[in-house]
């Protein structure tokens, strides 16, 4: 399976956007970004979309959302309800990406509709445990100072990510921040050890 980082070239504030191109030509899109670029940067690599899966939806992750079914009319699949939305997708679901099977962990405290996915290969983590940010540059994990969000479910979410997550994974695409492959065990665990210090990401937290 073949994973692009669509919004990579992107100019403006956005997530990370990952286009996987499974070898039976079956593409999905992970979050829909914030770039206005994106739908041009998909079609540079595919003809289609067959589905999108959402993270969650903070805008920088769903406002190019709208645009990319009007463009594609693929399949969403969501936690949350959204206009766009074919498939609500829970905790110990399966998602199809790619051509790999994914299984659905709810990992909220970054935003209640937290979802990250998780195959025997690769895990997309969307903005619950990132690789590097501003913040850190091995392991790290998303922002909780502001309204609605939890450190403590943030925490309780990285360990259920752990426990589900199989042996071997060695591919991690997360939300923001660059794409990593190796230990992604280590990596999530590096950044459970950082959260559950409890101290702000931010000084100005």
């Amino acid at each position: 399976m073949e994973v692009v980082h669509v919004t990579e070239g992107a100019e403006t504030f956005t997530c990370n956007a990952f286009l996987a191109i499974g070898e039976d030509g079956h593409t999905t899109l992970v979050d829909a970004g914030a770039w206005d670029g994106v739908i041009d940067e998909v079609r540079s690599h595919t003809d289609g979309v067959d589905a999108v899966v959402m993270t969650h939806q903070h805008g920088d992750h769903v406002e190019r959302l709208e645009a990319v079914v009007d463009a594609f009319d693929p399949e969403v699949y969501a936690y949350a309800d959204h206009p766009t939305r074919t498939h609500a997708i829970d905790d110990g679901d399966t998602v199809r990406i790619g051509d790999e099977e994914f299984d659905v962990v709810y990992t909220p405290g970054h935003a209640d509709d937290h979802v990250s996915v998780v195959s025997e290969s690769s895990l997309f983590s969307g903005d619950v445990v990132v690789h590097d940010d501003g913040a850190f540059d091995y392991g790290s994990f998303g922002r909780t100072d502001m309204a609605g969000q939890s450190r403590e479910r943030l925490i309780e979410s990285i360990r259920d990510l752990l426990e589900r997550m199989p042996e071997g994974v060695e591919h991690m695409y997360a939300g923001h921040g660059g794409v990593f492959h190796g230990d992604v065990r280590d990596v999530v665990e590096t950044a459970l050890e950082r959260a559950a210090k409890r101290e702000p990401k931010y000084p100005d937290e």
